[in-house]
């Protein structure tokens, strides 16, 4: 059964930041390290409104000396006329330039600052957010942002200085027309405001809604072998259909609000500058205004109009790039469960691999109410291999990712090598711990960038040894590049025994001092596992190696097994040692090596 699209966050309570375009001010930060090329961008932009405002002066001298002026006067104006423009066209082109690179150089610093952020955060971060949100959010609010930065602001504040600049000569030019142009103002100031503010809270929720059905598209795309297999395609597109139909509504509530706005600006506006230029044509008539002088009001009355029509559909594009500032903040400044310390302290070299878990208790932030270890207390002692098996659920794969600090307990602390991990920059211990995890993790990248990815700076004959020791270079070798081959997005190329062998390869490369098998061998036949078990018992040697198996014969050798229930350690012992006592264990054992006759 489909899903319901999940209805777009509350007005008053998610977006109440949205009412503010100060929102934009989170940008400065991206924007001040090109101040100098921000400021050149802003000359360029004096000049070219400079430059517009001083057309009219040149029409005027024209008009009122057409029939006066000797022909020699007439052409010098007409020909600085064309120096106006030539001057004009120039440094338009200036601005476009200068303000499209700074624009483009300012998002690619924030889709870098917010990739940075979001590949560092905890696994708990992706519990409450979809991944297709987060790329939606660096994709299409930074192109957004991109837009405003790169041509609406410029165009916003060039239209605000030939605004302030025209009103002040159409004083100069006739202040009793001047003053009567101002009664309009007003009459438009009012609809802006009334309007603009429903803009901002429809433009979040447009991106709201484009967000969901990047991150619906996203789950229903990386999961579509599944979604064919269960003959799931139809509800996927109805709920795709959905949330795409209710981001194109908000986006038509949108429309509809700006095209409102648009209409009785421009309609209130231009019928002014109308009433405007009949009363100044009687002044004309009975001589207290010049032609000349009117056509020069008239045009600066029709730029003060175009530039507040301009900047009232400008305002809009402000207010969607304010929402979709606030998205990308929302990023940068989400806490992380799981952060390295101020001041981390450090590993004794080499690593011995010696972990502790001390009365260690933990529950996933998404079940609270459940405990996946309940006060643990655990030592492996370096060198040592050691076993966690019990039915799913038992709290095995926890381990392991508490391990790797992938979140940290509610109670209690883990150690390596006697120094708390939460004490220590993750990045530090974590290069001393190798992975292979129960779904192995393939990346659109060839045969040995896969393999490569467990030690970047590992040579082509040491990415081929590891794959010999994982029994991955028969079926790499047969590739058709070998091992330049492009192994497809999630690895859709290789058998899940396949994959299992590249990552298995991937953390031999790593050669760290301790091992992590969460099921490495689960997706194997008999054969391959026969040759990658042998591989990881010469791999597991003088390592500190921790396997999580529901299969009881991979773990039959380890020097100790650790039997979870509930979170909880219900027995410890070595294969023997554990049949002999009865219990989970026993059970388990009968269940697997004699298919459950003896285990009632």
């Amino acid at each position: 059964m489909a899903r319901a699209p999940s209805p777009a966050p509350h007005p008053t309570k998610e977006r109440e930041k949205s009412r503010k375009i100060g929102a934009l001010r989170a940008l400065s930060p991206f924007v001040w390290p090109y101040r100098m090329l921000l400021v050149s961008a802003l000359l360029a932009l004096v000049l070219t409104a400079m430059v517009s405002l001083t057309l009219p002066l040149a029409v005027r001298r024209v008009i009122d000396n057409f029939s006066t002026a000797a022909p020699e006067l007439l052409d010098q104006y007409f020909l600085a006329a064309i120096a106006i423009a030539a001057l004009l066209a120039f440094g338009t082109a200036l601005r476009f330039l200068l303000v499209t690179r700074l624009g483009e150089r300012v998002v690619a610093d924030i889709r870098k600052a917010v990739f940075d952020r979001v590949i560092g955060m905890s696994p708990a971060f992706y519990e409450k957010i979809m991944t297709g949100e987060v790329l939606s959010r660096i994709t299409t609010d930074t192109t957004l942002i991109q837009s405003v930065i790169g041509s609406s602001v410029s165009i916003a504040l060039r239209n605000a200085l030939i605004f302030l600049g025209g009103l002040v000569l159409m004083l100069l030019t006739s202040a009793k027309l001047t003053g009567l142009v101002l009664l309009i103002v007003p009459a438009v100031i009012v609809p802006i405001l009334t309007l603009s503010r429903k803009m901002r809270v429809i433009s979040r929720e447009t991106q709201d809604w484009i967000a969901a059905s990047s991150g619906n598209a996203s789950e229903s795309l990386t999961a579509v072998q599944t979604v064919q297999a269960f003959t799931h395609e139809t509800a996927s597109r109805h709920q795709f259909s959905q949330i795409t139909e209710a981001s194109f509504d908000a986006a038509k509530r949108r429309i509809n609000v700006r095209s409102l706005m648009t209409v009785i600006v421009i309609f209130l506006v231009f019928s002014g500058v109308v009433g405007v230029l009949w009363i100044g044509a009687r002044d004309v008539r009975a001589g207290d205004m010049t032609p000349g002088a009117l056509v020069q009001f008239v045009i600066y009355a029709v730029m003060v109009a175009g530039a507040v029509a301009a900047l009232s559909e400008i305002w809009g594009e402000l207010q969607r790039a304010a929402g979709a500032t606030e998205r990308l903040v929302e990023l940068l400044q989400t806490d992380d469960s799981v952060s390295d310390p101020d001041a981390p302290q450090t590993l004794n070299t080499p690593v011995r691999g010696h972990i502790r878990f001390e009365n260690v208790h933990f529950t996933y932030p998404s079940r609270p109410d459940i405990a996946a270890l309940d006060h643990v207390d655990i030592e492996i002692k370096p060198g040592e291999t050691v076993a966690f098996v019990g039915p799913s659920g038992a709290g095995k794969t926890t381990i392991i990712q508490m391990i790797l600090r992938f979140y940290d307990p509610k109670s209690g602390r883990i150690t390596l090598d006697g120094v708390d991990l939460r004490d220590l920059a993750r990045a530090d211990f974590r290069n001393a711990i190798a992975l292979v995890p129960q779904d192995p993790v393939i990346f659109a990248a060839s045969a040995a960038e896969n393999i490569r990815f467990g030690r970047p700076d590992a040579s082509d004959a040491d990415v081929r040894a590891a794959a010999e020791a994982a029994a991955a270079d028969a079926f790499i070798t047969a590739l058709p590049e070998g091992y330049d081959s492009y192994l497809g997005e999630r690895g859709v190329m290789l058998s899940g025994g396949q994959k299992q062998r590249i990552a298995i390869a991937r953390a031999i490369l790593r050669d760290a001092p301790v091992l992590l098998l969460d099921e490495a061998t689960s997706a194997l036949d008999a054969e391959s596992e026969r040759a990658v078990q042998q591989a990881v018992d010469l791999l597991s040697e003088n390592r500190t190696t921790l396997i999580v198996a529901h299969r009881l014969a991979t773990v039959k050798k380890a020097d100790r097994i650790i039997v979870l229930n509930a979170g909880q350690v219900v027995a410890t012992g070595t294969h023997d040692e554990l049949v002999a006592k009865g219990g989970l264990y026993a059970r388990l054992a009968r269940l697997q090596f004699t298919d459950g006759i003896a285990a009632e």
